[in-house]
């Protein structure tokens, strides 16, 4: 590769003229020498060295984003449609502030901190993080962390947190369920932990407010594992002749749920209806379309990767910061008002 030195002999300029020019410092060239060195840049192909820019300015121009993927749950963490919009959000966002990106996936913290403490990047995002999985990434990593939908920041305060107020986004979905004439209604999830918990406790809070008693058969379990999911889906679909509705505990779960009632001929919305929490492109292709909780999965990814590079910039930024939701209704909820007159 060509240097900056080589180019500066070859057009009889300074080094510093040409370094100003590759490096967008145009202000005191003429416009004749940026034409001319920007023309010669074009022949011969030239890229800059950013590895060398990026150490000379003790930057590596990476932003890291580590994944927890529970080994119970996921084969492919990027095939749910929710992380793969996430993703999305996270990745152009970094790419526009002229960052990259440094994707790991695990089911495993340590692993995971293993790995992201040898990483030279100036900043990290976590999604995924549970239990006192925060504490041990903060002993391990001490350049700035942002957190994406993690309940393990307590005692964490120069963490900030993205997410949202689930526990209302739940109980609004479930006070309008009672309200449109439901009493036996299940809360559908694989565990009771972080997010899922919060909906969980949304859903309860809104029973609770209309006098329904919460047991805990109400609580349906789903086992998402490939070797599992069949048989788990045969026990849901008997257990939904106990209920007139299920809050599913994100859109994933509700459209999976959709298709497997579809292929034993019960009907949506005539025979049971199902809410869900995300509203991402499964519930919106679906037919019938889904009833759900919209966030936007997108902007939390944005606002994730912006936290960070204010963080770096040196701006202090707030330990929560949550983003709205609101309900979706389309076509999976049957109003039952009138017959209960």
């Amino acid at each position: 590769m060509i240097t900056i030195k080589e180019i500066a002999k070859q057009l009889n300029m300074s080094t510093t003229t040409v370094s100003n020019v590759i490096h967008g410092k145009t202000g005191e060239v003429s416009d004749d020498t940026l034409k001319k060195v920007q023309d010669f840049l074009a022949k011969v192909d030239y890229v800059p060295n950013i590895n060398a820019r990026n150490l000379a300015q003790n930057k590596s121009k990476i932003i890291g984003l580590a994944l927890k993927a529970r080994a119970d749950k996921y084969d492919n963490l990027i095939m749910d449609p929710f992380v793969s919009e996430l993703i999305g959000g996270v990745e152009e966002t970094i790419r526009n502030a002229g960052y990259f990106m440094m994707l790991y996936i695990s089911s495993d913290t340590v692993e995971i901190m293993r790995h992201v403490s040898t990483w030279n990047v100036d900043g990290l995002i976590l999604f995924g993080m549970l239990d006192d999985d925060g504490i041990r990434v903060s002993e391990k990593y001490k350049k700035p962390i942002v957190c994406i939908d993690t309940y393990s920041i307590e005692g964490l305060k120069h963490f900030t947190n993205v997410g949202l107020n689930d526990e209302q986004g739940s109980y609004d979905i479930t006070n309008y369920l009672i309200k449109m004439g439901h009493k036996k209604i299940a809360f559908l999830s694989d565990n009771t932990n972080g997010v899922d918990l919060a909906r969980l406790n949304g859903y309860k809070m809104a029973l609770s407010d209309a006098k329904i008693s919460f047991r805990q058969s109400n609580f349906i379990k789903i086992r998402p594992r490939e070797e599992e999911i069949q048989e788990s889906l045969r026990e849901i679909c008997e257990k939904v002749k106990d209920f007139t509705a299920i809050v599913c505990v994100s859109d994933l779960y509700a459209v999976t749920l959709l298709a497997a009632l579809a292929d034993r001929g019960i009907n949506v919305p005539d025979d049971i209806s199902i809410v869900g929490f995300d509203d991402n492109m499964l519930g919106k292709l679906h037919r019938p379309a889904l009833t759900t909780v919209h966030q936007d999965i997108k902007t939390k990814g944005i606002t994730a990767a912006s936290t960070l590079l204010k963080q770096l910039a040196g701006e202090k930024t707030p330990n929560q910061i949550q983003l709205p939701t609101h309900l979706v209704l389309r076509d999976t909820v049957k109003d039952l008002r009138s017959a209960a007159k």
